[in-house]
């Protein structure tokens, strides 16, 4: 992860945003008392929406199986039309 301070965050913020969004990469801003960490809206949605399939029970279980088994194997229709 990429690490700046926040006085050359604030110098270059802006392409600092573009950066960040482009490269789906976390920065690091650090202050003198305090650190953040910036990251992309998409990359925040992503994360938000992985810990919630992961609290559901026997989800994280159900992945695995799923992504286990051949594509051969696997119907064309999801199954709860």
């Amino acid at each position: 992860m990429q690490v700046i301070n926040a006085t050359a965050a604030r110098a270059k913020f802006f392409k600092l945003l573009q950066e960040v969004e482009q490269n789906h990469e976390p920065l690091l801003i650090a202050g003198r008392h305090n650190n953040v960490v910036m990251i992309s809206e998409e990359d925040w949605r992503s994360i938000q929406e992985t810990l919630y399939l992961s609290s559901i029970p026997g989800m994280v279980e159900s992945i695995k199986a799923a992504a286990a088994e051949p594509l051969s194997e696997c119907s064309p229709y999801p199954g709860w039309e």
